[in-house]
């Protein structure tokens, strides 16, 4: 994308109820792009808003006894207050009853018809009144909706409308998306696209007779009828930077760099939106990219199963930060994710707590007990100290690749491999044994190091944990505010001699089943199971055969090994402390009758033991040769 501005898009949310992770996954996502843009100094516009049209609004409205607009009023709060305690920093937030929005829809419509391209004509065919859609008897043929993921009854309408000529623009769509293969991300959905259009694309119907549906933006050619919703929807791209009201301003921002949306409004994007700026005489998006949904287990989150997960409890029980990080890492961009609290505890606790919390508390210690809590000066870095600055200024290039690519979730990855290995750094070097020595010049090169670490961490992670990346460049003596990507591609900025700040630990543990209490590190705590539960659990002897990274993932081994009378395929997330040569011939224990998984779609019959401690694994294994498969006990 060009660096010339930065123009991010989230879909306009209906108000007819409460928001959802799906609201606050797409939001967070726009929030961690822009504020990534703001870093590299790249002017930026972020827009999200409420769309407050249509008939679910009306029907919200009328079941709770009061007027549409109250109802959307109502409502609205509810998504700005969210947006505050998720600490979006959105440059504009419109509402589709707003009168800038209803003037710029307005115009837009009266220039179409003046054009020909918006005819009355009569309709006769199915109506979803959920999805506010009309369809064609061949789409169908059960007298159920199409859509998979509402499936419920049609109406038979029959009654004047007016329509949009979109038809006409199917070959030139086709074209287009064939020609600008950035248009449409990712990929498949680019050619979930051009499969729609395929068939012959009918014409748009853009409006509902009042007599049906009162609560719209009124027709300025037919005071008798309202817009239809997505009509009216989609215009808030354009509306809310000054289109027909600001020319300049428009001018700056449009076309849009991306328009972020959910899998499941593909269509009326990548289709109806494309056409009606060409009917517009406007430039495209230069992308409109779709990501997944979130899953519970196999089954997508809806109101109807009970399976939504409220962003504000989860905000509330562990803390802003946390919650935005699991939703950016979790997901790779594009495609389905499932959400578990105790997914979102595990990653929490490795991530966090382990990796990063572990590395700064360390950091700041040593600092504290052999450097009189100031920042030292370092002295002539060795090998060791060459390799960590270098792999701390590629992971800035890797970040910003990441970004490119539409991969938050790589960049995350690349940072915590950088803390990772910083953790591992001080393993090697030993600044505790340094500072018994007495070797001072040595202890503050090496602190000095894993110092400029955490600065460059801290900066790369502010997109996505703003919050307590503030605090943690506060700890470090650094200034208020955010950093600026030059300064995170540059090495030796932290200033010698500065005051570092001891604070509580930034992300505490989570016990299993507990909350954690703000500012406080929880004690583990662990469920007693009787003798008859552990008697269950089959604990053997495995001697590793083969082992070989998981594609794609940086954490994961896969494992061939033997059991004595079979073989078996096990995924271990120990990529990060053990080479996968080193592995070959060793003998590991492992559970072996706990039930088959996958793990990012390869299989797994069994699980290894091994054990942790401030951010060292080590594998669990016997005293002594031992033939595989033998019972431990």
């Amino acid at each position: 994308m060009p660096d010339s501005k930065f123009y991010v898009t989230t879909p306009i949310y209906y108000v007819n109820d409460r928001p959802h992770i799906g609201h606050a996954y797409t939001t967070i996502l726009a929030d961690v792009l822009a504020r990534y843009h703001r870093l590299r100094g790249v002017p930026t516009m972020f827009l999200t808003g409420t769309d407050e049209h249509g008939q679910k609004v009306q029907q919200a409205a009328e079941r709770g006894g009061i007027s549409p607009q109250e109802q959307a009023d109502r409502t609205v709060v509810r998504f700005q207050e969210l947006w505050r305690k998720l600490e979006i920093t959105h440059d504009d937030f419109i509402r589709t009853t707003e009168p800038r929005h209803v003037a710029a829809v307005q115009a837009i419509l009266q220039d179409l018809y003046a054009r020909g391209e918006i005819y009355r004509a009569e309709y006769d065919g199915w109506y979803c009144v959920p999805c506010e859609r009309f369809f064609t008897e061949r789409d169908v043929p059960a007298g159920r909706c199409p859509n998979p993921d509402c499936g419920r009854p049609v109406e038979r309408i029959r009654e004047a409308n007016y329509f949009f000529r979109m038809g006409r623009y199917q070959q030139w769509l086709i074209a287009y998306i064939q020609e600008h293969p950035a248009f449409i991300q990712p990929d498949f959905r680019r050619n979930e696209t051009l499969g729609f259009l395929r068939k012959p694309l009918n014409d748009l119907c853009i409006s509902r007779p009042k007599s049906r549906l009162a609560w719209g933006i009124e027709l300025p050619f037919d005071p008798a009828y309202v817009t239809y919703v997505w009509f009216d929807a989609l215009v808030n791209y354009i509306s809310a930077i000054g289109y027909h009201s600001d020319p300049a301003r428009f001018q700056q921002w449009w076309p849009a760099s991306c328009h972020l949306i959910g899998k499941d409004i593909l269509t009326t994007h990548t289709v109806y939106w494309p056409t009606m700026l060409k009917a517009m005489g406007l430039p495209m998006p230069e992308t409109i990219f779709a990501h997944g949904w979130w899953l519970v287990g196999e089954t997508k989150m809806g109101k109807s199963l009970g399976n939504v997960v409220n962003p504000m409890d989860m905000v509330d029980r562990y803390g802003v930060d946390a919650f935005r990080y699991f939703l950016m890492a979790e997901m790779a961009l594009g495609q389905d994710a499932s959400f578990t609290e105790e997914a979102f505890v595990r990653r929490y606790n490795a991530d966090l707590a382990n990796d990063l919390g572990n590395l700064l508390q360390r950091v700041l210690k040593m600092l504290a007990d052999g450097c009189a809590g100031c920042i030292p000066e370092p002295g002539t870095p060795g090998p060791e100290e060459a390799q960590l600055q270098g792999t701390a200024l590629s992971t800035a290039a890797a970040v910003e690749q990441a970004f490119a690519n539409m991969r938050p979730d790589l960049g995350i990855n690349a940072v915590l491999d950088l803390v990772r290995e910083t953790n591992r750094y001080l393993e090697l070097r030993q600044p505790w044994t340094l500072l018994k020595r007495g070797d001072r010049r040595t202890l503050h090169t090496v602190l000095y190091h894993a110092g400029e670490v955490l600065r460059i961490a801290a900066g790369l992670f502010h997109p996505v944990m703003p919050g307590k990346m503030q605090t943690l460049r506060r700890a470090l003596g650094l200034p208020e505010g955010a950093p600026d990507m030059g300064g995170l591609k540059t090495w030796g900025r932290l200033r010698p001699g500065a005051r570092v700040e001891p604070v509580p630990p930034l992300f505490p543990r989570i016990a299993a089943g507990n909350n954690p209490p703000d500012g406080e590190k929880q004690a583990m705590t662990s469920p007693t199971i009787t003798y008859a539960d552990f008697e269950k659990i089959q604990l053997r002897t495995a001697r590793v055969l083969a082992a070989e990274r998981v594609a794609g993932a940086d954490r994961l081994l896969k494992l061939q090994i033997d059991l004595g009378n079979e073989r078996r395929q096990i995924v271990a997330g120990i990529a990060q402390h053990y080479e996968a040569a080193a592995l070959v011939g060793r003998t590991i224990v492992v559970v072996s009758n706990l039930q088959p998984a996958r793990i990012r779609g390869v299989e797994s019959h069994g699980m290894l033991l091994a054990a942790s401690s401030d951010g060292v694994l080590k594998l669990v294994t016997v005293d002594g040769e031992i033939p595989p498969g033998s019972a431990v006990k």
